[in-house]
């Protein structure tokens, strides 16, 4: 029993151990659940904070992913409309000659080169001109590069062809030269440039100098970031750290502030463009965004536009030392400003061509060849605002404004053709200070007191090729070729006798107009009595001759004859658009105009009556390469072809036994030009309006204060015409005879036929149907001649009240003719004896 107790006795306390064993590890195994949980809470807890964390900084990266592919993909630069001058168009036969060739190449940054065989560069060798011309789009069609081989003979181009196949050569035009822009917002330039544009030596030295690792980091460089801070804290040296992508991302994206939550949106942002965009587009981007200098207010982005603004050329005409400066200026461009700074510019540029040996971008010799070249840097293009022709420029935004519809102008990246001549411009404002110049110290005039204006126009298309604005042609203020407003004086005086010829049965060029004294009264009982300039009464002249002679009597007697509301009709009809007042003083010039107003009336005469709105504008396309729909041109005749080809007839004897004599000297008698000289009283203002077979050109000369200059049209204003046309060669006026006009043998003294006994008759142009019924007897007999032509009772062309009869052709049994004027005679004895048999 005792044992059998201590069996069970035993048993109970090896189940007792075990139990007190197996709560013992059930207490382990709960003390060691209690403790577990901590180090997952924490953990769990820095997870969720993590998740937490995450959904913000995801938003937020979803919301800058947006805003940067956004800004990437659009609109990334507000881009201003580039304005080009007209392209030179070279043809077998075009009027340029070598020397205009030569200049037109130097003005579009082409390099002279003995060898010329690379694009941009050119060379002369006797009467040929060798070019290698750019690429250029306009806007119907792609320009290719050329190399072409241009030959000339007598100031003009013989043959063109192609340098290496002499294949002939129709039509070649070179790009046009870019003459200003107009800012959409803000004054930040640029000319875009696609990956494919930039040249591979700028991409290498780029890379060598700003970001060797860009093809290999993802946006951020750490490597990079880390060498940066080490030299700057140990060494004392400040290094950037930042990538390309940093920069783009700087300058597109962020302001310039220096602080860490700036970096770091940098970085982030920077991770964010590699992550969507090549590292091409990264680049191409970059090298148009780049900041690179200051002109004015202008400021100069992207090695496209500075390649132009410093060295005149295309970025893909740098050479290596060129390209070394442009990319050394990135870390400072205004301390290594070549033009204001050109030591640094020197120093930093040999240090980037030393690097670039170094790393055998190119081989150490010729690297040590571009350190012994110069800088290379043109003269400053003022080509912001108002460009370098601020007075053309202001022509041009006027008639965007006038032509084109608001909305297509607001877009960006437009290019606007023009009508502007670079050559006619250039050439015009380099004589314009010199003649003023000279005739102050005629005149002893202060200097610089004397002031101008002028527009040279195209006599067919009324394309205007040249405006001067003042003296200073640069100089962005009052443009008084478009807002001087001033009377013009006898430059009315053509649009009178116009109104006067087109009614042929009353006046001729041969008709006799009475040159005396009178006196008008007005309802108010104030007397206006005109005069001659020179004070004197000249009789009876022919009308061709009060023209010529600018007789103010002959002219006022004329117009009131004629009626002053149709000489106002006749200025309305050739272009002028204000409604005057009908006085008598119209008559001589009481009348207030610009010279581009001016400008407008003479075209229409020398078009041969058609009126063509002048314009400054040729094409405008947007940014896709596509013309803006514009308001239609009108050209329409306006004045009839006979007596427009009458009275300019009568403006060359202007030139030839007129006012403006002083032409056939200072240019060549055999061009046959015609025009008009006006002065107003007291000499305030000087006037020569004039064309040729090419230029149509309107002078202004005066003083700002409307004081005197002391200058008729004759001793003013003519001046600076001829010395603005002859650099220009104008081409000779050759009129061609309408088939409203014939030709009769007259004598120039009564104006009638040349009878058998006169010795000097003139071959004078009438409409058809309006000879003159007389025949001046000269040495004969005046009756018996008279009645021995047998034309008054011979078919004729007018009807029984003498006016036109074209359908019918035949003239009034009863004698017809023209009728009787206070301004006007018929034909001298011959109407005094035709007056007795009526």
């Amino acid at each position: 029993m005792i044992g059998q107790g201590s069996d069970h006795q035993a048993a109970a306390i090896t189940e007792s151990m075990a139990t007190k064993g197996k709560r013992k590890k059930v207490r382990k195994s709960a003390k060691r659940r209690r403790k577990s949980p901590f180090f997952i809470r924490i953990f769990k807890y820095l997870l969720i904070l993590l998740v937490i964390a995450s959904i913000p900084l995801a938003i937020y990266t979803v919301h800058v992913s947006g805003m940067v592919t956004e800004k990437f993909e659009g609109k990334r630069w507000a881009v201003p409309a580039r304005v080009y001058a007209r392209s030179l168009e070279l043809y077998a036969g075009a009027p340029v000659t070598s020397e205009r060739l030569s200049a037109e190449l130097r003005m579009l940054g082409y390099r002279e080169d003995p060898q010329a065989d690379r694009t941009g560069t050119w060379s002369v060798n006797g009467n040929r001109l060798f070019v290698n011309s750019r690429p250029f789009r306009f806007w119907d069609g792609e320009e290719p590069p050329r190399s072409i081989d241009v030959r000339f003979q007598d100031d003009r181009v013989e043959s063109l062809r192609e340098r290496r196949s002499g294949k002939e050569l129709d039509l070649v035009r070179f790009e046009p030269l870019e003459i200003g822009s107009i800012y959409p917002s803000h004054n930040e330039d640029r000319i875009i440039l696609g990956y494919k544009q930039i040249p591979t030596l700028l991409e290498q030295t780029l890379l060598a100098i700003e970001d060797r690792r860009f093809y290999s980091h993802a946006g951020v460089d750490p490597r990079g970031t880390l060498r940066a801070l080490f030299n700057t804290l140990f060494k004392g040296r400040t290094e950037g750290g930042s990538t390309i992508t940093q920069q783009l991302v700087k300058n597109l994206y962020l302001t310039r502030e220096r602080r860490i939550k700036r970096k770091l949106r940098e970085a982030h942002i920077a991770l964010i463009l590699e992550y969507h965009y090549s590292k091409q587009e990264i680049l191409s981007a970059y090298a148009n965004e780049i900041y690179l200098g200051q002109d004015g207010n202008r400021g100069i982005h992207g090695f496209g536009l500075a390649s132009d603004f410093f060295f005149g050329v295309p970025v893909n005409e740098l050479e290596i030392e060129q390209i070394a400066l442009l990319v050394g200026m990135i870390k400072a461009p205004s301390d290594y400003n070549p033009r204001r700074h050109p030591e640094n510019a020197m120093e930093r540029r040999n240090l980037v061509l030393d690097i670039l040996g170094e790393q055998g971008v190119i081989s150490e010799s010729m690297a040590n060849a571009a350190k012994q070249r110069p800088l290379g840097v043109v003269a400053r293009k003022k080509r912001g605002g108002g460009g370098r022709y601020p007075a053309f420029m202001d022509l041009v935004k006027r008639q965007l404004d006038r032509d084109y519809q608001s909305e297509d102008l607001n877009s960006e990246g437009l290019r606007i053709f023009t009508t502007m001549d670079p050559w006619v411009q250039n050439t015009a404002e380099a004589n314009v200070v010199e003649r003023l110049t000279e005739l102050e110290k005629q005149r002893r005039l202060p200097k610089g007191k004397l002031e101008v204006g002028a527009v040279i126009a195209t006599p067919l298309d009324g394309e205007v090729l040249a405006v001067i604005g003042g003296r200073e042609a640069a100089y962005e203020g009052f443009n008084r070729a478009l807002d001087a407003t001033r009377q013009i004086g006898s430059l009315v005086k053509p649009a009178v006798y116009l109104a006067a010829l087109q009614e042929p049965w009353r006046y001729a060029l041969t008709t006799l107009l009475e040159d005396r004294e009178l006196v008008l009264q007005s309802g108010s009982g104030k007397r206006w009595s005109p005069q001659n300039y020179d004070k004197k009464e000249h009789g009876d002249v022919p009308l061709e001759r009060a023209l010529a002679k600018s007789y103010n009597l002959a002219t006022v007697r004329l117009g009131l004859d004629v009626g002053i509301d149709k000489v106002i009709s006749t200025l309305h009809a050739l272009g002028m658009s204000e409604q005057p007042q009908e006085l008598p003083s119209l008559l001589l010039g009481a009348l207030n105009m610009t010279p581009l107003e001016v400008a407008q009336i003479y075209q229409s005469i020398a078009s041969g009556g058609y009126r063509t709105p002048l314009r400054a504008i040729r094409e405008v396309m947007n940014h896709e390469g596509k013309p803006l729909q514009r308001y239609p041109l009108t050209v329409k005749r306006t004045i009839p072809d006979g007596p427009v080809y009458l009275v300019t007839k009568a403006m060359q004897e202007v030139v030839n036994a007129g006012t403006a004599t002083y032409l056939k000297s200072a240019l060549s008698p055999s061009l046959n030009l015609a025009g008009k000289t006006g002065t107003t009283d007291n000499l305030r203002d000087s006037w020569f309006a004039g064309f040729s077979g090419n230029y149509v050109t309107v002078v202004w000369v005066g003083r700002d204060d409307n004081k005197s200059a002391g200058l008729t049209g004759s001793s003013g204003a003519l001046r600076v015409w001829a010395d603005l046309m002859k650099p220009l060669k104008p081409q000779p006026l050759e009129l061609l005879q309408p088939e409203t006009i014939e030709l009769a043998m007259v004598d120039p003294v009564t104006g009638m036929l040349a009878g058998a006994g006169c010795t000097d008759p003139v071959n004078m142009p009438f409409l058809k149907g309006y000879t003159p019924l007389e025949v001046s007897p000269c040495d004969g007999d005046p009756i018996r001649d008279m009645f021995a032509d047998g034309r008054r009772d011979t078919p004729g062309y007018r009807d029984s009240q003498g006016h036109p009869d074209f359908e019918n052709n035949r003239w009034d049994n009863t004698g017809g003719g023209r009728k009787e004027s206070s301004g006007s005679k018929e034909g001298g004895l011959g109407g005094f004896l035709r007056s007795i048999f009526q």
